[in-house]
């Protein structure tokens, strides 16, 4: 890497600042730059754009964004033992890398860049917030979002869930809420020895976009129908319904209740949702 961007490589960093990855912070730091330029480039053309970047930790994937032209990178990092390692890649990129240190879930993305500025957001996303982050990120009251795109690393099953659709074993709420509001990918997938620590799973990059004009849907009616639909997904939709009115909202929109969660495509969730 030092012969692309300069810098010194990343396990000296990590020694030098004393950066080993706390497992409480959910940190496992990708240090292959092979690898961390291949997801930069999963999110497309970086130039006219501001990625955001969550958990960069020593700086791997950053150094990707920049090197590969990126206007602008916002980084969101919780672990103050990081921030001199990211310093120097400030310093290296002049003007180009902004570093807030704070804890991501708190954080409101869409204020950090100003309305009409392409945004990308890319990121090794600590296993711990995860999931959190990307519901907050499909779930805005305001669509569309504030970003073009989504580029984010999650452990294998996190990212094969959301990419499920209909009969897949996978399929879940996760499944229908982000097939609802983006078209979600499986880019590609990153092996545990990429990692230091290596963690116990494989992990997946997965890319989503977001769709201009979903079906028309208040986001908390589909949050209540799937999260009452899959939290007892072995049984007919007519029991796992019921709290919501069971048969007689299955009527209105013409579902057979005698089926399974698993069964229903993101449209016959919508309808339901609608009918709620």
């Amino acid at each position: 890497m030092a012969a692309i961007d300069g810098l010194p490589p990343l396990r000296d960093v990590i020694q030098r600042h004393g950066l080993d990855a706390k497992k409480s912070l959910g940190q496992n730091f990708l240090l292959d730059l092979n690898l961390t330029q291949k997801i930069a480039r999963t999110a497309g053309p970086l130039e006219d754009c501001t990625v955001i970047e969550v958990g960069p930790g020593p700086g791997g994937l950053t150094r990707a964004i920049l090197s590969l032209g990126a206007k602008h990178v916002i980084a969101i990092e919780r672990d103050a033992r990081a921030l001199p390692a990211l310093q120097e890649i400030s310093d290296h990129y002049p003007g180009r890398l902004t570093v807030i240190e704070g804890d991501a879930l708190k954080v409101d993305f869409a204020a950090l860049v100003p309305d009409g500025q392409p945004v990308r957001i890319i990121a090794n996303l600590p296993y711990n917030v995860g999931t959190q982050l990307l519901l907050n990120w499909l779930l805005p009251r305001k669509w569309p979002p504030f970003y073009k795109s989504l580029t984010l690393m999650f452990q294998r099953e996190v990212g094969l869930r959301i990419v499920a659709r209909e009969d897949d074993d996978h399929y879940g709420r996760l499944g229908v809420l982000a097939g609802w509001r983006t078209h979600a990918r499986l880019a590609f997938d990153v092996p545990p020895q990429a990692f230091v620590p290596p963690p116990k799973v494989t992990s997946s990059v997965v890319q989503l976009e977001p769709i201009e004009n979903p079906l028309d849907c208040a986001a908390s009616a589909l949050e209540r129908v799937t999260q009452a639909a899959f939290g007892q997904r072995r049984k007919m939709l007519r029991q796992s319904l019921k709290p919501l009115g069971g048969e007689v909202l299955l009527a209105k929109v013409g579902i057979d209740p005698q089926r399974r969660a698993e069964t229903l495509s993101v449209e016959e969730f919508v309808a339901i949702a609608n009918a709620l």
